[in-house]
């Protein structure tokens, strides 16, 4: 298991904080944050000192505790009045993960749904279902490994873009708990991880988890990916995803398409991991996912630096849609989708 926590509460209901792993300062510092503020928790979530669409739900699930803090023993009235505030508030941090309004969907709906008196105890409530949250998504974590772990064979070497470890998520991650799974199994694994440009989550953060568990990595740049593959190098592409529309389609980092791309033109596997909870069945394709678009700086002035002539425009999309028909599967805790499209989708969804 890994050595390091992406995020925990600690404390009761009244008191407690939410803890995160800084992932901003990664790899050169190992940092832990209180969040004693649902101010402090958006805040956390904009910057991406927490990211990944897993590990954004369940901080801003812990968010909503905390925000909710100060209204122990007010009416019934105020108490949903300050949830639903503390709700809309954290949506408005990043626009794309599903999970993000899914989770806060889950504690509105235990707010709504509380039947006594007491504020404090709907309060107690809240944390239970944050805790729920939290525990479901490393179970979640733990059986999509299981099922990947299955497409891969010892020798294998695989390819992954941006971050999906145990960073992005509150267990194992879901790209590379497949690479973890596998490699618990026996079976001996190399990853090729891109760099991911322009806040570099592969170089600074997969390439560090994977270090972390012993696991053989090698760091590419973004636009090596296609050589890479010419070369024979990689055998299958694994990715997470943020959201994943009815038909299949699946929002990612940005360059995820390009990748997908280019798996498709060498013939190789292309593999999305995510659990069911970044579904948007709304949606009937991609088309209608929100792409979040961040600052120019991060591009300009990437790490201290400026690499970009002052006055030059700059497009900074944080997320690209992979169309299915790229995907090869898509693994969730239920199993693996093969092909996927709206009827497998929804079939695999609705089953189980």
């Amino acid at each position: 298991m890994a050595a390091y926590e992406t995020l925990r509460w600690r404390g009761d209901a009244a008191t407690g904080v939410l803890q995160l792993l800084d992932q901003t300062l990664l790899p050169e510092q190992r940092q832990e944050i209180d969040c004693r503020s649902v101010q402090q928790v958006w805040e956390a979530i904009r910057v991406l000192r927490v990211r990944g669409a897993p590990a954004i739900g369940v901080s801003a699930a812990y968010g909503v505790v905390l925000a909710t803090q100060g209204l122990r023993g007010e009416a019934l009235e105020s108490f949903r009045a300050g949830l639903r505030q503390a709700c809309e508030y954290l949506a408005g941090s990043r626009p794309t993960a599903v999970n993000l309004f899914w989770a806060l969907n889950r504690m509105q709906q235990c707010g709504d749904c509380w039947s006594g008196d007491s504020t404090a105890e709907l309060h107690e409530q809240l944390l239970l279902e944050a805790v729920r949250i939290d525990d479901e998504d490393r179970r979640m974590c733990l059986a999509i490994g299981q099922h990947g772990a299955e497409l891969l064979q010892t020798g294998m070497n695989v390819l992954t873009h941006c971050n999906a470890g145990g960073l992005a998520t509150a267990g194992d991650g879901t790209a590379l708990a497949v690479i973890f799974a596998a490699a618990r199994a026996g079976k001996r694994l190399h990853v090729f991880a891109d760099e991911t440009r322009p806040l570099l989550q592969g170089a600074r953060l997969t390439a560090w988890e994977l270090q972390q568990r012993g696991i053989p990595v090698t760091v590419i740049c973004d636009n090596m990916a296609g050589q890479v593959m010419r070369e024979g190098r990689v055998d299958m592409v694994i990715t997470g995803a943020d959201r994943i529309a009815a038909n299949g389609d699946a929002a990612n980092k940005i360059g995820t398409y390009s990748v997908a791309v280019l798996a498709k033109h060498h013939g190789i596997p292309f593999c999305v991991a995510a659990p069911s909870s970044t579904f948007d069945l709304s949606l009937a394709d991609g088309s209608g996912i929100p792409i979040e678009e961040r600052q120019a700086e991060e591009v300009t002035c990437g790490f201290g630096r400026r690499t970009v002539p002052e006055g030059v425009a700059v497009y900074n999309p944080a997320f690209d849609v992979t169309p299915a028909g790229l995907i090869t599967a898509l693994i969730t805790e239920r199993g693996v989708v093969r092909s996927p499209n709206r009827d497998s989708v929804v079939e695999h969804l609705g089953g189980g």
